[in-house]
């Protein structure tokens, strides 16, 4: 688990949502839902996983969530984000099953039923609602429908009027000769249920128990109040569900500590399919950044039918400028929505400013802890070596540098190392030299510390180049135990070996600056060796610039016409003893894949 989580985690709420994890390049790989969050994510990285599990959460990088009202509508919010992004590890919902609706069919005669559509389009003007949590859900409530409700509930048509006819739950469809007004009126009570009125359903629910009640049947009273606790759990507020087919956005806001926490939920096809957040420093009144904001998104993106705003937001103005309806809800199911939105905002503000502000604690604090640790008077900048070697032959290395705590990625320099590839004292040497040679060249302010990732050896490397150029830093050495893994600190001053506390501030810090200085170096050799291109093996030879390599590219044309040239010939372009590195690097190469190869 890398420190980015380990913080984020700290942070995520107890609410229900749906979460998405994401891998190095920022793919959604997995989405789930949860009742809560902070417990469902949590347990990806604090408890015991196996399987594919454990394989999933060897690739997550970084996670998101969308916070929702219930866990029903999570479970709705996961359905739909799987289908956005089909993520690979979501074996059991990303394939192209349907989830279950319930569809009201009022022609020729009324029916509902459960149904289930890959794709629901508008033109088909089906009267559709859902998606429900499961099947037996959607079911149930059919089934419940059908009880309280005189729809035609048997197949064909019947030359004469049925039982159900004879106990008042069918209005007799099949004499043809039915009340128009009662139909009417069933019709709307149905609809008005399923579009989200749970009042109506209920109501009529109460209504029977009392007349059962009544006539003691006691049997009959209890199945519907036990149809009637169903309903009010199964039936939690589907915020989603608009059921008008109208593409829209939902733009909520949060406004605190100098700074604008912006949510945006999109909704397509009456689904939510996932949301933006954005985190703005104000400079000017908030309302007016706000509205710069939305016009700014809108010029880039796609505009929706719809924009539900809040009404601090100039919506006169906005949809003078944008062409769409900005709406701003006071009441119901969009008023609902808004306020999700909100909450999301606003989670997602105070979450990274307290991300923020633990970072700046633990950097500059873990950075103070060094400094006395090392007895320093100043701590503010360090330097941090890597050197490797690249295919088994020859050297590159790497310098990151930290100051106050934290990355300063534009002081990073990437070396090119001539010595020999089993030379780390001279390696190191080379690129102390060049660096700290340059330094003195352009008058640039020396770093406080060098770290460099080794033990002695290393440490007298650095020294003695240091004093050869008359220049005074503190230098110290990450050393690893036999398992590689650091656990000790070498003061150059006199050698004396600081153990490490695993849990410490400091050791976190270290571990964060070496495994920066690692990823730079290693990610340098494979720019270096993309594609095993000519110009990127050219890149690694020393002697070998832009101009000499535009000439060796153009002769050549290939790095097998080169290794097949003779040094006179090469000597022609290049110096003699760069033709002599570049061949020798070209032969240790292919010695170096075909080890490879064979193992």
């Amino acid at each position: 688990m890398n420190e980015k989580i380990k913080e984020k985690l700290k942070l995520v709420p107890h609410l229900p949502g749906s979460y998405q994890m994401r891998d190095k390049n920022n793919v959604v790989i997995y989405v789930g839902k949860a009742k809560d969050l902070f417990k469902r994510v949590g347990s990806y990285f604090k408890g015991t996983v196996t399987g594919k599990t454990r394989k999933m959460v060897s690739e997550v990088e970084d996670f998101t969530y969308i916070v929702t009202g219930s866990e029903t509508e999570a479970f709705i919010t996961e359905i739909n984000l799987i289908k956005e992004y089909n993520p690979k590890y979501n074996i059991l919902l990303k394939d192209d099953k349907s989830y279950p609706y319930i569809e009201y069919i009022s022609k020729p005669y009324p029916k509902v039923k459960v149904s289930r559509y890959l794709n629901i389009k508008r033109k088909d003007k089906k009267l559709i609602f859902g998606p429900y949590p499961n099947a037996y859900a959607a079911r149930r409530i059919v089934k419940l429908i059908n009880r309280l409700y005189p729809l035609k509930k048997c197949e064909g048509m019947p030359k004469d009027v049925c039982l159900y006819y004879h106990i008042g739950e069918c209005l007799g469809y099949c004499t043809k000769n039915v009340n128009e007004e009662k139909l009417q009126k069933m019709e709307n009570e149905i609809l008005s249920f399923l579009r989200g009125n749970d009042k109506i359903l209920k109501d009529k629910i109460l209504e029977k128990i009392n007349a059962y009640a009544e006539t003691l049947n006691y049997e009959m009273a209890k199945e519907l109040k036990d149809e009637l606790n169903f309903i009010n759990i199964i039936l939690d507020k589907q915020k989603v569900e608009l059921h008008d087919f109208i593409n829209r956005d939902v733009i909520g806001f949060y406004i605190d500590n100098g700074h604008i926490g912006i949510n945006i939920l999109f909704i397509r096809n009456n689904k939510l399919i996932g949301s933006r957040n954005e985190i703005l420093t104000i400079k000017i009144d908030p309302v007016e950044e706000l509205n710069y904001y939305i016009m700014n998104f809108y010029m880039h993106n796609e505009v929706p039918r719809e924009i539900l705003v809040n009404d601090e937001v100039n919506i006169s103005l906005l949809g003078e400028l944008i062409s769409t309806s900005f709406v701003t809800p006071q009441k119901g199911i969009k008023k609902k929505l808004l306020d999700m939105s909100y909450t999301n905002a606003k989670i997602y503000l105070e979450n990274e400013i307290k991300t923020k502000i633990r970072e700046e604690e633990r950097s500059e604090g873990a950075n103070e802890e060094l400094r006395l640790l090392l007895k320093m008077d100043n701590l503010k900048r360090i330097d941090v070596f890597d050197n490797s070697n690249l295919f088994g032959s020859f050297s590159v290395s790497g310098m990151v540098v930290f100051i106050d705590g934290r990355p300063a990625k534009n002081e990073y320099r990437k070396y090119k190392i001539s010595v020999d590839k089993n030379d780390d004292y001279n390696t190191m040497k080379e690129v102390i030299y060049r660096r700290y040679y340059r330094m003195l060249l352009e008058h640039q302010i020396p770093p406080d510390l060098i770290i460099v990732d080794g033990g002695v050896n290393q440490i007298n490397a650095c020294l003695d180049t240091l004093n050869s150029l008359n220049v005074h830093i503190k230098v110290v050495g990450l050393k690893k135990n036999d398992k590689h893994r650091t656990n000790e600190l070498i003061d150059g001053d006199n050698y004396t070996i600081i153990p490490l506390d695993k849990d410490s501030n400091v050791f976190h810090y270290l571990t964060r600056m070496q495994d920066e200085v690692h990823r730079f170096t290693i990610n340098y050799h494979k720019t270096l060796r993309s594609k095993g291109s000519i110009s990127s093996i050219l890149d690694v030879i020393e002697g070998i610039g832009s101009v000499r390599k535009k000439e060796l590219i153009k002769k050549y044309g290939n790095l097998t016409n080169i290794k097949n040239a003779s040094l006179e010939e090469l000597s022609e372009i290049i110096p003699l003893n760069v033709a002599k590195e570049l061949q020798d690097y070209l032969k240790a190469r292919d010695e170096d894949k075909n080890k490879k190869e064979e193992k």
